[in-house]
């Protein structure tokens, strides 16, 4: 399945690869979501999502000419801005388990007028079980995903695993705050802004599971224990959007 991610790229409508598929209930939320997910990050970040995605790709390492992944990579917004990083002698791999988001991506992408997004391949699979070779990637970016997984340290396994000696992965997501105050700012953000938003694209259930995944996830010092225990030789994680959100920044 590795040799498929790093083939000559298909025309960017047919760039669809299936490989494993995952949990299934997690599978299906995202798959409710793909058709307004873009919409609803705008609506509920007021655009600042875009910021914190440039960010973690930056984070990343990302230079012209690498071979890059972006795990969870839902409709694609990480992995354009990898695209347009490693240009057209690079080559970006989208990987998520939700077919529905995939298809939301590929169609972006067929739509861009950017050709370097020519580069990227997009591949349903298993973030627990990477179909891909060891060592086979310069960066591995995660946006929002690893608190979806239910197996985390198998997840950092795989990215460790999957990475080059001496490169990163950068993994965005919402903030498991320790201090009291930004706790409640968070809660009541998701009680009164994002579920009520959500609700009128009728997915008040599939946002309304947001403020379990962020109270069942890791702090920042949890995630970056974590990485080292799992085998990274360095990991810091950076609070960001006014400590809401997080970036763990780790080099294997």
């Amino acid at each position: 399945m590795a040799s498929l991610a790093f083939s000559p790229p298909p025309p960017p409508r047919t760039r669809v690869i299936r490989s494993a598929s995952s949990a299934g209930e997690r599978q299906n939320l995202f798959n409710r979501i793909a058709p307004v997910y873009d919409n609803l990050n705008d609506l509920l970040s007021l655009g600042q999502h875009r910021v914190w995605k440039r960010m973690a790709v930056s984070w990343s390492g990302a230079k012209k000419g690498d071979r890059v992944l972006d795990l969870c990579c839902g409709s694609g917004d990480i992995a354009f801005l990898l695209s347009d990083r490693v240009g057209s002698a690079g080559h970006v791999t989208g990987l998520d388990f939700s077919a529905d988001q995939l298809s939301v991506a590929s169609a972006r992408q067929g739509s861009h007028w950017n050709s370097c997004h020519n580069n990227i391949t997009w591949v349903e699979g298993d973030a627990l079980d990477l179909p891909f070779l060891d060592g086979c990637f310069d960066a591995v970016t995660i946006g929002y995903g690893l608190r979806n997984l239910i197996d985390k340290r198998n997840a950092m396994k795989e990215i460790f695993r999957v990475l080059k000696p001496g490169k990163r992965v950068s993994v965005l997501d919402f903030n498991k705050s320790t201090n009291a105050l930004t706790m409640v700012i968070q809660e009541w953000m998701i009680d009164n802004v994002v579920v009520p938003v959500a609700s009128g694209y009728r997915l008040r259930d599939e946002y309304a599971y947001l403020k379990r995944s962020i109270a069942e996830f890791l702090t920042g010092k949890e995630l970056e224990e974590l990485a080292k225990e799992v085998g990274f030789s360095k990991a810091k994680h950076y609070e960001i959007g006014g400590g809401l959100m997080g970036n763990l920044v780790a080099t294997r």
